[in-house]
């Protein structure tokens, strides 16, 4: 092994599902791996999104030689706007990703600023220390690929997301011969995704989705809307060809769903059949029968589509009994409850919904056990390290890993932030870095701090007092109010004496006029105010509502 040691610093993507992003390290040199987002968890009240820590990438940009890209998934590319608005890095990509990218950089106006350039399956190229082997992967999304990274210390094998299917909508099949080449010539440590660790044998192929669609719309006498993952374009190519077969006209919903279809279709990634799909506006002059929507919301984004068509507030289109939606899609986590509601108001405008585990509509694009298993014994690396999941699968990945020989002290399980050195010592956590996360709220990006968002937590639990009260800057007596305003705390209407708002305002009045002074001093009266009511409120209902005095002197 090389006198310079190789190590990875993963920034997210392990202990979690999504904000995939790897640092690998050797001397000085840095790449980064993937650059995705994850969407908030529920607690996190008025949050888009949430990305890696862009300031700890910028400490380090000096020594970023290039970000590589394993595909085009949101939890895999969705953070690299936010990232290349700040750090001017070259960008490495397959054909169908950089399409991808390209959209989002236009989106953000970063378009024609950014290098992006375009990588090959088993073209090596090379990044200061790094020798880079792009290898084919399927998954649910073309064009996807993993990474053998060759460095003087030895090789580093990213599978990225991967599942062997046999069958492959789009694209060629799996890789093997280069996956067990690479092992053949030795394999250092292989970074594994672990998201369906838990599920056993083989994860089905993309293509049985094709013969569910085809079963659900055969016979439907009204209108079908299927919903997944704007990126998911194998989803959509199967779903255009059920519409072909059954002379159904379809519309492309969604502005995500609308430019990914579009790149993907002037990439030759994606097919529309002849007389299928139209716009939208056109597209309702046919009769329901004939009519199929494809749009976003597979996971309940407030903004989406189908929340707008669940909540009755899409401009063009109206849910009505006889439509058949299909959610082909499953929740990703934090995402469950969302997704049920969606579901519940689409059923109560009289729509039949069909989600799993009522039908087959979904399958997974990650590898089960048995897949697992067949990498490990394709790469045979000294060591490896689980990524692309929650703390659980990364355990059960270990063991999963000693089943095929590797011994467990081999199998690192890394935090956000770990520095996982390998070396002639062999592999071990070295330091670490404290990265966190950073919230994007509508454009603002990283100003959303855990005050804010305890504040707003705060707000949703308990609701907030307004107290409102004017006083003479000279004596310090009262000359109007004080008025008590009530929001998501009680009804604003219980205004009147005798009641709580009634009880709250007349402690205010006493408070104040107990400490009246002939000067005013602002934060005293603003801190009197919170402790009276505080006090008098948590004693009459047992709640904290955050309490907000204003305060004019004349």
């Amino acid at each position: 092994m090389s006198s310079q040691p190789l190590r990875v610093i993963p920034l997210g993507g392990v202990g979690e599902i999504g904000k995939n992003a790897t640092l690998v390290e050797y001397g000085d040199d840095l790449l980064l791996v993937d650059a995705g987002l994850k969407f908030p968890e529920e607690e996190m009240l008025g949050i888009d999104l949430v990305i890696p820590d862009i300031s700890f990438l910028q400490e380090v940009q000096h020594h970023l030689r290039g970000i590589i890209l394993t595909h085009g998934h949101e939890d895999h590319i969705g953070a690299l706007p936010y990232i290349l608005a700040s750090i001017d890095v070259p960008v490495y990509a397959t054909s169908l990703t950089r399409g991808l990218v390209t959209v989002k950089l236009k989106e953000h106006k970063l378009h024609g600023k950014r290098r992006i350039d375009l990588m090959t399956p088993n073209q090596i190229f090379e990044l200061g220390p790094f020798s880079i082997q792009p290898f084919r992967v399927t998954h649910s999304i073309p064009d996807s690929v993993g990474f053998a990274i060759h460095t003087p210390a030895g090789t580093i094998v990213f599978t990225g997301d991967f599942k062997f299917d046999q069958t492959p909508v789009l694209g060629p099949p799996p890789d093997y011969a280069t996956l067990a080449a690479i092992g053949n010539r030795g394999v250092l440590a292989l970074l594994s995704d672990c998201t369906r660790v838990e599920k056993a044998g083989y994860t089905p192929s993309e293509r049985t989705i094709s013969r569910t669609f085809d079963d659900i719309i055969r016979d439907l006498p009204g209108r079908v809307i299927i919903t997944t993952f704007a990126s998911n374009i194998i989803r959509v190519q199967q779903a255009l060809d059920v519409a072909r077969r059954h002379g159904r006209k379809v519309a492309l919903v969604g502005r995500s769903m609308e430019s990914n279809c579009a790149i993907a279709s002037e990439l030759n990634f994606l097919q529309f059949p002849e007389d299928t799909v139209y716009r939208l506006d056109d597209v309702r002059r046919f009769p329901l029968d004939e009519v199929m929507l494809i749009t976003t919301g597979s996971q309940g984004e407030p903004s989406s589509v189908l929340s707008r068509i669940a909540s009755g507030d899409h401009r063009q289109i109206r849910v009505m009994p006889g439509d058949t939606v299909i959610l082909s899609a499953t929740p990703i986590p934090g995402n469950e409850e969302t997704v049920a509601r969606t579901i519940d108001n689409l059923m109560r405008l009289g729509a039949d919904v069909i989600y799993e585990p009522l039908a087959d509509v979904h399958v997974s694009g990650h590898a089960s056990r048995e897949e697992l298993k067949l990498m490990l014994n394709l790469i045979r690396p000294r060591y490896c390290m689980p990524v692309h999941g929650e703390y659980r699968h990364l355990v059960l990945y270990r063991r999963l890993a000693t089943e095929v020989g590797i011994p467990p002290e081999n199998v690192m399980l890394a935090e956000i932030g770990d520095v996982i050195q390998f070396d002639d010592e062999g592999v071990r956590k070295v330091d670490h870095h404290p990265i966190g996360s950073v919230l994007v709220d509508g454009v603002n990006v990283g100003g959303t701090s855990e005050v804010v968002l305890r504040d707003r937590q705060h707000l949703s639990h308990d609701g907030v007092l307004i107290v409102a009260i004017t006083l003479d800057q000279r004596t310090g007596s009262i000359v109007a109010g004080p008025e008590v305003v009530s929001r998501g705390f009680i009804d604003p209407s219980l205004n009147g004496d005798g009641n709580l708002i009634g009880e709250a305002r007349e402690r205010v009045r006493e408070a104040i006029e107990e400490a009246a002074s002939t000067s005013v001093e602002y934060g005293f009266v603003v801190s009197k105010i919170k402790e009276t009511l505080s006090d008098f409120v948590y004693k009459q209902t047992r709640t904290r509502p955050m309490i907000l005095p204003v305060i004019t002197e004349v």
